[in-house]
């Protein structure tokens, strides 16, 4: 079958649609003390509303992403941003918590969007791969990281549920944007959604790589989603009280560690990865130790935003461009099992945050921060992190 080749101009478009979609579940973050306020929630249940959209997306990863090598991955897309776009309506209405739980679970589903998108860049990147694969994992991170920012601002001007109907008209002109100027993928996977499945899970067993990989994206993104959603409860109290509009400022900032992956990509396929790897989570933990040891200085806050940002994405666009390497027929399946992994350490890293919140506040959230990285700090200093098809 011949390649066909993206232009620069589709490039961008994929990864301006797979930002939109990806934002989606990051929007609740800066904001759950308004949402909390709308629907008369308590702060203890509050804080389940970015686990459940974060644990959507990860069973959006293992049980739909996979098709994207089954079926027509344009086809798959539109689906998907489509079934989001009536879920996002659907959430401005929303009026109790448990409507609220629901929903936050089915965006998380409805934006997995975003990872066929990835893989299908990947496979049309002919020799660019580290590049493209970059370039849409920018749009990837910026819409993230502009996520908080949006869903701040909008919420201070005109209330939460506006971020979610403002939400679904993106959506539908990112929906768009895929039908006209991305082309159709066809199908590689020949067997049925069981097969499918299972052959997913067989990418596991064939590739240690793909295990330690996978491992260690978990944890990174654990520490980078534990401090998050951990963020907005410190800054909101004493001694900064800084409203939701000032908080998603932060965001901005980490976009320009985010506008580096591209720059992250090439490096990873011209350097030594493993090495790359220790330099990027040093970058990590750097700037933990700054918010452990000044927790009420913002210039602190400030830096560590920015150290943690670019040790976070440099070790994710290295890892992709890794794992893309394994086998160009079975892109989805590995994007899945590495992506599953991935989110799951950030479903696990919200939760653990919430809770170092509540037993011991800022103090406790940055000792389990510490844990996370460190843990990440050993398996890349294992030197098993190579790229290797062993």
């Amino acid at each position: 079958m011949k390649r066909h080749e993206l232009s620069s101009m589709q490039v961008i478009v994929m990864a301006i649609a797979a930002g939109i979609c990806v934002a989606n579940i990051y929007y609740n973050q800066p904001i759950l003390q308004e949402m909390a306020a709308g629907i008369h929630a308590t702060a203890a249940e509050i804080g389940t509303v970015p686990v459940l959209s974060q644990a959507g997306y990860g069973l959006g990863l293992f049980f739909l992403t996979p098709l994207g090598d089954k079926m027509n991955r344009k086809k798959l897309i539109l689906l998907l941003q489509g079934a989001l776009i009536l879920v996002l309506l659907a959430m401005t209405l929303v009026q109790h918590i448990t409507g609220l739980y629901f929903m936050s679970l089915l965006i998380g589903l409805g934006a997995v969007s975003a990872q066929v998108i990835l893989p299908m860049a990947a496979a049309m990147a002919g020799t660019n791969r580290g590049k493209v694969v970059g370039i849409v994992f920018t749009g990837i991170l910026v819409g993230i990281l502009l996520a908080r920012v949006f869903s701040g601002y909008i919420t201070a001007w005109f209330g939460w549920r506006s971020v979610y109907g403002i939400s679904a008209a993106m959506v539908f002109l990112a929906a768009g944007m895929i039908w006209f100027a991305v082309p159709d993928q066809p199908a590689q996977f020949k067997g049925n959604y069981g097969q499918l499945l299972q052959s997913t899970l067989l990418q596991v067993k064939r590739f240690s790589l793909l295990r330690r990989t996978a491992l260690l994206g978990a944890l990174v993104f654990g520490a980078f989603c534990s401090f998050w959603t951990t963020l907005t409860f410190h800054l909101s109290g004493p001694p900064f009280q800084y409203h939701s509009g000032t908080i998603g400022l932060f965001g901005m900032l980490a976009v320009g560690g985010a506008l580096l992956a591209p720059l992250f990509g090439r490096l990873s396929d011209k350097g030594n990865p493993g090495r790359f790897l220790r330099l990027t989570v040093l970058l990590l933990i750097a700037g933990i130790l700054l918010i452990h040891f000044f927790p009420y200085n913002i210039t602190c806050f400030i830096i560590a935003v920015l150290l943690l940002d670019i040790g976070v994405q440099a070790t994710q666009v290295t890892n992709l461009a890794t794992i893309y390497t394994l086998d160009a027929t079975a892109h989805s399946r590995i994007n899945t099992v590495y992506m599953t992994v991935y989110f799951i350490g950030g479903a696990l890293g919200t939760l653990a945050g919430v809770q170092c919140w509540r037993i011991g506040g800022w103090h406790v959230v940055t000792m389990q921060l510490l844990l996370w990285s460190g843990l990440a700090l050993l398996l890349v200093m294992s030197g098993k992190i190579a790229r290797s098809k062993k």
